[in-house]
């Protein structure tokens, strides 16, 4: 097991919300993080396989930060919660979040390290939970419009 104890010095806040931490594993390793807002798991900054962590990988949840990607200028500080999966046009996906607090929508890359079950079950809720019922489509099936 690779417990990990909080030191006391902060490293950066670079989140107005959410303080940073250094962690030292059993190991002697030292990792920089925060914890999630939303389900207090601890999160690394290292292993996003990108060099920003927008969200946390277990939850998918985020922080209303941003205006403008990065600016760090929003006043809400709410939950962002994971709502929907965007695939953009060159195939690469990216969560859609609305903030619990405001309502605004923002979209995020997905990490390396996202919960790969968390983004497919997001990928399928549409598919789950259409619009209609689905004995229309049954109804309908191999009928042709005149």
């Amino acid at each position: 097991m690779n417990r990990r104890r909080r030191t006391d010095e902060p490293v950066k806040n670079i989140h107005k919300e959410t303080e940073y931490h250094t962690v030292v594993a059993d190991d002697g390793t030292q990792d920089e993080g925060f914890n999630c807002k939303a389900c207090g798991k601890f999160i690394t900054v290292r292993d996003c396989g990108t060099n920003n962590r927008n969200h946390c990988p277990h939850c998918l949840s985020s922080i209303h930060l941003d205006n403008i990607p990065g600016d760090r200028s929003a006043d809400c500080g709410g939950i962002m919660e994971p709502i929907s999966i965007y695939v953009r046009p060159d195939g690469e996906w990216a969560l859609i979040h609305r903030c619990k607090k405001c309502g605004e929508l923002k979209i995020n890359r997905i990490a390396a390290d996202d919960n790969e079950y968390l983004l497919l079950s997001l990928a399928c809720k549409p598919l789950a939970n259409p619009p209609f019922p689905l004995s229309v489509l049954s109804s309908n099936f191999g009928k042709e419009e005149k």
